[in-house]
């Protein structure tokens, strides 16, 4: 669980860190103070978790977003006395701009403002009292394919106010603290990572509470009571990815702005005059740049299909174990013979392990086949199609993440919503049609979406390590 959140954290505060190093080298605090804005929110963190509390009268997203406000507000003010004491009048860049340490303060409080931003989004697009999953619901009354349809409708849709938000982020923390601002409010935005994985666990305690209930044939009134919790734990699941993709945006930002750094260097090391006489410039009017650009907005897309194919193949193999197994023991639907659990178990397990090898290969293998390309190419052609991959990556990748995972969010829960009894309810025309269009959006949101995010930072990663063999 949250898998890809940890893997984000983990990678922010190491580009944030490297950042510090390379723009700052002459304030040891900047190195350090993404792990200060960590340990500072942790805390902040496990103080929210107290203030969860439901009122008669609230809701159960409400209850839980009173507990994250908690630990904003606590975080913030650690932040302005981490500041303080960290930067106190200031500090210079290595390209010579000053930044203030009240602007640094402000790119942390942008990193907060991005979370809460972008956890509501998230929310009106996949919960169930907003318009976007009950239209998916009203489409499902007239067939499986006008779901999808609103469905897919949906997902593209919900692309637009993240990265507008995301935009908004970019430009406010550049302002105020140069690079090194965007990496404080992407750092400040995993660092509450705490309290979002909290809010995360109710949906898979909720989802299991469900099927235990239905598989024990208890009555209705305790499904009166768990698919509503099922429900809300399909948001907070979706909310989750949305916070973990938005700030996987913004940590891949980190993440180039390092390998625009690093790469100046190498250049300077190596190259020398030629390098300041002939910088390595990313134009869009160069026909590096342009082919890095078009193989970086290919990688989510084809990682995101290879997921997609796997998820298929292994859900087809454990189908077939199924039928096998009320074929050939025809006890199982008499109750007189118990299924063969482990088969299906080993199924999947193999399955997990052994349809990601080749998707693994796409953010590892495409930066080590453009340092081989890049042998052969003149003026530091390599370096320059790297940087277009990277920013392709990011660009594309964001946008499909995002539609995936909020779009099958909003499909799960238009099939929960006619589950409560709207448009027929169980058994209904409508709700076979929704079933088909959660269906396809498990996959989106529980695996292409979410893997679309660490494959973008391992691009990145990958990339910034090579950087010495991109310079000629």
């Amino acid at each position: 669980m949250a898998a890809d959140l940890f893997e984000t954290y983990v990678v922010t505060t190491i580009a944030a860190m490297l950042l510090g190093h390379l723009v700052l080298p002459n304030y040891p605090g900047a190195t350090t103070f993404p792990l200060v804005l960590g340990a500072a929110s942790i805390v902040a963190s496990i103080i929210g978790t107290f203030f969860v509390r439901k009122r008669s009268s609230g809701t159960i997203m409400g209850a839980l977003y009173q507990g994250l406000i908690v630990a904003g507000l606590l975080a913030a003010i650690f932040f302005w006395f981490a500041t303080a004491q960290e930067f106190g009048s200031g500090a210079t860049l290595k390209n010579g701009v000053t930044i203030s340490s009240f602007g640094i303060f402000i790119c942390a409080l942008v990193g907060l403002a991005v979370t809460g931003a972008i956890t509501y989004i998230t929310e009106y697009y996949t919960g169930t009292q907003f318009p976007s999953v009950r239209n998916i619901a009203k489409a499902s009354v007239t067939g499986h394919a006008t779901n999808i349809i609103a469905g897919l409708a949906v997902s593209m849709q919900a692309t637009a106010l993240p990265a507008l938000t995301i935009v908004v982020g970019i430009l406010v923390a550049y302002y105020y603290g140069n690079l090194y601002g965007i990496g404080i409010a992407v750092m400040s935005m995993l660092s509450m990572a705490g309290i979002i994985v909290a809010i995360d666990s109710f949906g898979p305690i909720t989802d299991n509470a469900g099927g235990i209930a239905e598989m024990a044939d208890m009555p209705e009134s305790v499904r009166a009571v768990t698919d509503p919790l099922d429900a809300v734990g399909n948001t907070t699941k979706a909310v989750t990815k949305g916070y973990a993709i938005g700030s996987a945006g913004l940590a891949a930002v980190v993440l180039f702005a390092s390998f625009l750094q690093e790469l100046s260097d190498k250049c300077a090391a190596t190259a020398g005059a030629a390098c300041a006489t002939t910088p390595i410039a990313f134009n869009l009017g160069d026909p590096y740049v342009l082919a890095g650009l078009f193989i970086g907005g290919l990688c989510p897309y084809l990682f995101g299909s290879l997921s997609m194919e796997s998820v298929g193949r292994a859900g087809g193999a454990v189908v077939e174990e199924v039928r096998r197994q009320f074929r050939e023991m025809p006890g199982i639907m008499a109750g007189t013979q118990k299924p063969d659990y482990g088969t299906t178990v080993d199924i999947v397990t193999r399955a997990a392990l052994r349809e990601m090898i080749v998707p693994a290969l796409i953010p590892i293998g495409v930066p080590v086949l453009i340092v081989i390309l890049s042998f052969f190419l003149p003026n530091n052609g390599g370096a320059k199609m790297m940087g277009g991959v990277l920013v392709g990556s990011i660009v594309t990748g964001l946008f499909l993440a995002i539609a995936m995972t909020s779009g099958g969010g909003a499909w799960d829960n238009a099939k929960k919503f006619i589950e409560d009894g709207n448009y027929g309810g169980k058994g209904s025309a409508a709700h076979a049609a929704a079933v088909t269009g959660d269906t396809v959006g498990d996959p989106y949101k529980d695996t292409a979406g979410p893997a679309i995010n660490p494959m973008i930072k391992v691009l990145n990663i990958v990339a910034l390590l090579l950087v010495g063999y991109l310079v000629h």
